[in-house]
């Protein structure tokens, strides 16, 4: 019987086939998800906003105490709920944004090769 000759693979080939090379993010990409997640928390806040005026013009009340203590319970949770909402599209906005700034920055393409 004859051996057929098999090809070893080094890791450095097989991990060169594997994984094409990403294209790293540039300054527009950051821009337009801040400016994306900007838009969503400002959305966030006015839809917070509504939920809380409606809530002020409609209180839950009910004479039975564990269906009020159910009631707001649910309105504190939704109201909560939105401003996290809100609070959380802001936060990332505003992150993306300083990475914006950074990226500007001379010598960022560099640093962001070193390990």
């Amino acid at each position: 019987m004859s051996e057929k000759p098999v090809a070893k693979a080094t890791p450095a080939s097989t991990s060169e086939a594997s994984s094409p090379k990403r294209q790293r993010k540039g300054p527009i990409s950051f821009l337009s998800g801040s400016l994306t997640s900007f838009g969503f928390g400002w959305l966030a806040l006015q839809l917070a906003q509504r939920i809380v005026g409606y809530y002020a013009e409609h209180p839950p009340h009910y004479d039975v105490r564990f269906a009020q203590s159910i009631a707001v319970f649910m309105k504190t949770l939704i109201v909560g709920m939105s401003f996290l909402a809100t609070f959380t599209f802001a936060f990332v906005g505003l992150g993306l944004f300083f990475t914006f700034l950074r990226s500007l920055m001379p010598g960022w393409s560099e640093a962001e090769q070193t390990p």
